[in-house]
């Protein structure tokens, strides 16, 4: 990586999670998707470089589940921010966050801010799925799509309650409040091809938003 390095160049942060995804889904599942995607990007787009990824982040609403890591918000806006002062500007001009966990959203938008009062040139991005909010279908089609010997077979269907409807729940008490096995939506019916598509969709997304930076 260092002998590629430029001061025009852009790097990518892919940040994820480590956390429960039902009995079916890996615990690295929003990593991979977010290493994933960076990684498509830079295949497509000049001057775009991809930094390791960040594994840990925000993850306190899946507490009590076996396997969840969470450093929690601030560790997480701590983390970015540092890692921008570091990179920006005397190692890259531009740093993009792509986070594929949605508990995520907070630190990196405080982190972003941050970074951009000081002068930084970083933003953020992150996948928008039209599909179930966790470790459903949505999620197992990617996952089926990028590393289909990673999930397992599994007829559990969690609570499908749109996640709007369960937001207050969740902030409140947890996923284990809604869901005890974990899961939002439903993962039968998930199959590679349709993963694709959606893996597809959001690097087209991904590309116009870089381009357009």
């Amino acid at each position: 990586m260092p002998c590629r390095l430029s001061a025009s160049s852009i790097v990518i942060q892919p940040l994820g999670a480590i956390e429960q995804h039902g009995p079916h889904l890996p615990l690295s599942t929003d990593t991979d998707v977010a290493v994933a995607l960076a990684s498509r990007l830079a295949a497509r787009v000049d001057g775009v470089l991809v930094a390791p990824a960040v594994p840990y982040g925000s993850s306190g609403e899946h507490a009590g589940f076996p396997g969840t890591l969470s450093i929690g918000a601030a560790a997480t806006e701590l983390l970015l921010v540092e890692l921008g002062r570091s990179a920006l500007p005397a190692t890259v001009r531009r740093m993009l966050l792509l986070s594929a966990h949605g508990g995520n959203a907070e630190p990196v938008t405080a982190a972003v801010r941050l970074l951009r009062s000081e002068g930084r040139d970083v933003l953020a991005w992150s996948p928008r799925w039209n599909g179930d909010a966790h470790a459903g279908r949505t999620e197992t089609s990617v996952q089926l799509a990028l590393d289909p010997a990673r999930v397992r077979p599994s007829t559990v269907v969690g609570n499908t309650t749109p996640l709007a409807e369960l937001l207050p729940a969740l902030r409140a008490d947890g996923v284990r409040s809604v869901s005890p096995t974990g899961v939002l939506g439903d993962p039968t019916g998930a199959s590679a091809a349709e993963g694709a598509a959606l893996l597809d969709s959001a690097t087209a997304d991904l590309v116009a938003f870089v381009e357009h930076w």
